[in-house]
């Protein structure tokens, strides 16, 4: 995660906006600080997205446990012929945009002559992955793209809103959220999208244990080294010097809360000690830091959402083992 002070960058013709800098890196540290002290340690998801965070996660999407990018690539492959949507002076506006490879699928099915009048908006907290990203995109693609490196969950007023917009919201990001937070989020996008505006938000669904389990503890140990990689996010933040090989990834599925959960679990007795807080924090041996959430959803909270944000739910598609969905909404 860079939170170094860059405003506006260009790369040829594409141009990144950084606004980082202006939330604050002493906000991020105290999040960080928050969650540490608290009585069930805890460090939020978006942490995990710094340079090798970015890139493991990539590599967790071609893992053969991990279904859900499979799942969510075999829906888009075939979406727009299946899409009411007119994509002419569009603005596309992906958010956690860190893989180019979801919305290509949607590009390469769209004539150069729409493709033209499109503007892309890659919208992540990692300025290296949305370099990476619109990169790609506008290697292959005729379509303006410009880079905005912000926590858009917070700041989704930062937004561009000249023309009509497309929101792509990939990957089952919306499970990472509690409930309250999936549903805030949901209502805060409905107040900013005007009408003509679509969203299209990727979700995960309930399923058995065993394939949600095994998607979160691969073989290859990759979901491993990025749960741990977080450690170093959190080291760059606050000076700690947390080392990642006292701490065991632990995931499992929590039934009674239709969730994946992704804890740290401390190896040994632990004092973590920095120059931005005043006391040692001490974690115990067999203690947690639960770095993530991801709510499975059903087709009725998906509905829910659309009634949240005042959006007609116009079609959920699916893709042919069920296992992943994508919701199409619109503001009327």
């Amino acid at each position: 995660m860079n939170y170094a002070v860059k405003e506006t960058e260009k790369y040829g013709s594409i141009v990144i906006h950084n606004f980082l800098p202006e939330i604050g890196i002493e906000n991020a540290r105290n999040e960080i600080l928050e969650g540490l002290y608290a009585s069930s340690k805890y460090i939020s998801p978006k942490f995990f997205y710094n340079t090798e965070g970015s890139v493991l996660f990539e590599e967790i999407t071609k893992l053969e446990e991990y279904y859900p990018t499979r799942s969510e690539k075999e829906i888009l492959s075939d979406l727009i012929e299946n899409l009411e949507f007119d994509f002419i002076n569009v603005d596309v506006i992906e958010l956690g945009s860190g893989d180019a490879s979801k919305i290509s699928l949607v590009f390469e099915q769209l004539p150069p002559v729409i493709l033209e009048t499109i503007n892309y908006y890659a919208i992540d907290i990692d300025q290296s992955a949305i370099e990476k990203s619109i990169e790609q995109i506008s290697d292959v693609y005729n379509v303006a793209c410009t880079g905005i490196v912000t926590d858009f969950y917070h700041h989704l007023k930062l937004l561009p809103g000249n023309r009509r917009r497309l929101f792509c919201f990939f990957g089952g990001t919306i499970g990472n959220f509690s409930p309250d937070e999936a549903e805030l989020f949901i209502k805060q996008l409905g107040t900013i999208m005007k009408r003509g505006d679509a969203f299209l938000l990727g979700a995960d669904l309930i399923k058995d244990v065993s394939t949600l389990e095994l998607a979160y503890n691969d073989k290859k140990k990759i979901t491993d080294a990025f749960n741990k990689n977080i450690l170093n996010t959190v080291n760059a933040l606050l000076c700690t010097d947390l080392n990642t090989a006292d701490f065991e990834h632990f995931a499992f599925y929590n039934i009674d809360k239709s969730r994946i959960e992704m804890h740290l679990k401390a190896l040994k007795n632990i004092s973590i000690r920095s120059k931005y807080f005043p006391q040692t924090i001490e974690i115990k041996k067999g203690e947690t830091i639960h770095t993530e959430n991801s709510h499975k959803l059903n087709e009725n909270q998906l509905k829910q959402f659309g009634r949240l944000a005042k959006l007609t739910l116009e079609n959920i598609f699916f893709d042919s083992q069920k296992r992943f969905s994508l919701a199409y909404y619109l503001k009327c």
